[in-house]
């Protein structure tokens, strides 16, 4: 799919969270939602970040945000990921990299001059009407909350 942009219609997406409950963005339309794409969970980056939004949860519930996470984990990992680090947040678990996809960010990678396909970290701010509002392509996993806040502000 091609880039998507401040002002369009954040894709639809259906698939089981980190409980094998089926979870679809539609389900929280007239809600305003943090999608937090990353690429793995238990991996110190992506802790970091979800710690983040964990620590702060509770103020973006009260600014009117629900926060959910998108990987490419499976259930299992994602349900260790949200024990471990008491997270209290939807954890998507997108195994067929479909909603990775429909957002553009399944992407080459390199890493030591090694190149692969992987999940470039972003978040977007989707308003009570499905559109996009922010895109934050360059994520600060350690204060990922506060540049939504900031936002926000």
């Amino acid at each position: 799919m091609a880039k998507l942009h401040e002002g369009d219609k954040a894709p639809e997406f259906t698939a089981k969270d980190q409980n094998g409950n089926t979870v679809s963005l539609s389900d929280f339309k007239g809600k305003n939602v943090i999608l937090y794409f990353y690429p793995k969970d238990n991996t110190p980056a992506c802790t970091a970040e979800a710690c983040s939004f964990r620590d702060n949860y509770q103020s973006m519930l009260n600014k009117g945000f629900e926060v959910i996470g998108v990987s490419t984990d499976n259930e299992k990992s994602h349900k260790k990921f949200e024990k471990k680090f008491n997270l209290p947040f939807t954890l998507i678990a997108d195994t067929d990299k479909s909603i990775v996809e429909a957002y553009g960010l399944w992407v080459e990678k390199s890493m030591f001059g090694r190149k692969y396909m992987g999940t470039a970290r972003t978040t977007f701010l989707i308003n009570q009407g499905g559109i996009i509002d922010k895109i934050i392509n360059k994520v600060d996993t350690k204060n990922s909350s506060q540049q939504v806040i900031d936002l926000l502000q």
